[in-house]
């Protein structure tokens, strides 16, 4: 598991973890994730360890969204038991997103997500209107 109070480590309320980051900073030290959910508008770098890609240009929102809510909803089930990083170009418009709707599927209130990520995560996570109104969408 991620150690609680690792930059970037969000604990859920569930008290499973995620860690959110930007790819085009260096991987930080520590243990690797176990699997990881990338958020880019092309296919991510190669890793060691499971992943899987969400194609979701930058500023926007995913381009098929029941392929992201099936991988929000992996991510958030292997969360219970594995190390699981979420990222993105920049890790805060795409990453907050992406984890203000796991965190609604851990049970936070829809209309709460964007706040409470921004209150767990990154005051600038979850960037555009459109990323704000995915965010809150309560899970199918």
């Amino acid at each position: 598991m991620w150690e609680v109070g690792t930059p970037g480590v969000v604990q859920l309320p569930s008290g499973r973890l995620v860690r959110g980051r930007g790819l085009r900073r260096p991987l930080p030290p520590g243990p690797a994730p176990t699997f990881g959910l990338y958020l880019l508008g092309k296919p991510p770098p190669t890793v060691d360890w499971a992943s899987r890609w969400i194609r979701w240009p930058d500023f926007w929102l995913p381009s098929d969204r029941d392929d992201a809510r099936a991988a929000l909803h992996e991510a958030w089930e292997r969360a219970a038991g594995e190390r699981v990083e979420v990222a993105c170009g920049g890790g805060r418009g795409r990453t907050g997103t992406a984890l203000a709707r796991i965190a609604v599927l851990d049970g936070v209130p829809p209309a709460e997500a964007v706040a409470w990520i921004r209150a767990h995560y990154d005051r600038h996570a979850v960037e555009t209107p459109w990323q704000k109104r995915y965010a809150r969408t309560p899970p199918d």
